[in-house]
């Protein structure tokens, strides 16, 4: 092998090794494909394609779909590009955060996808799997934020309301997601005005 042929395989064969960003591109390749095709139409194998890197490097740092799909999850809820992200947002008054509520995550994909938690629940319809667990976790954690919230409002009973809110979202997600129309929420959101000002008229 000449010495052209031997620089070109070292590094055609080093840029298949696990090492730094290998981790970084595998999750940013699943995105693209959980978006494009969905999760249970997305193999492993077409992931590592996408990356690129080798099946060995991908299972090395996910042993499993279910652990690929569960980080990707976790990324988006650490990314603040959901549903619920906007409610963490100090920057943003309390009654905004209620109000952004309703707007589809922005996003580079098209057509609209909705929730990914909801999205990734329907996929894996075992109440007892890693994944079905982990998006209902997160549904959990969207009420309690929201709660959090109208108590920053002076809300006198908080949950019901959050339910409320919660569910509107949720299924103005999942509308936006069924017609492709990422302005959907407007329709949520102006139920959600009447509900907060009912609610926010009550004597603390």
């Amino acid at each position: 092998m000449n010495t052209t042929a031997s620089t070109t395989a070292t590094t055609a064969t080093a840029s298949r090794r696990p090492g730094r960003g290998g981790r970084e591109r595998i999750l940013a390749a699943a995105a693209r494909l959980f978006a494009a095709q969905g999760i249970g139409a997305t193999g492993m194998e077409q992931v590592a394609e996408e990356a690129p890197v080798s099946k060995r490097t991908l299972y090395a740092h996910f042993r499993t779909k279910n652990d690929l799909v569960i980080a990707h999850l976790r990324g988006l809820a650490q990314s603040g590009a959901t549903l619920e992200g906007v409610l963490t947002r100090q920057d943003v008054p309390p009654r905004e955060r209620i109000r952004r509520l309703f707007d589809q995550p922005a996003t580079d994909a098209a057509p609209v996808r909705g929730c990914p938690f909801i999205d990734a629940a329907a996929e894996f319809p075992d109440p007892q799997s890693a994944v079905h667990s982990y998006a209902r976790e997160q549904k959990l954690r969207m009420v309690h934020l929201i709660v959090g919230v109208l108590t920053e409002l002076g809300c006198r009973d908080p949950l019901p309301l959050a339910e409320q809110l919660a569910t509107l979202a949720d299924g103005a997600a999942s509308r936006a997601m069924v017609l492709d129309d990422a302005d959907y929420g407007r329709h949520a959101r102006a139920a959600a005005e009447v509900l907060l000002d009912q609610a926010l008229r009550q004597p603390v």
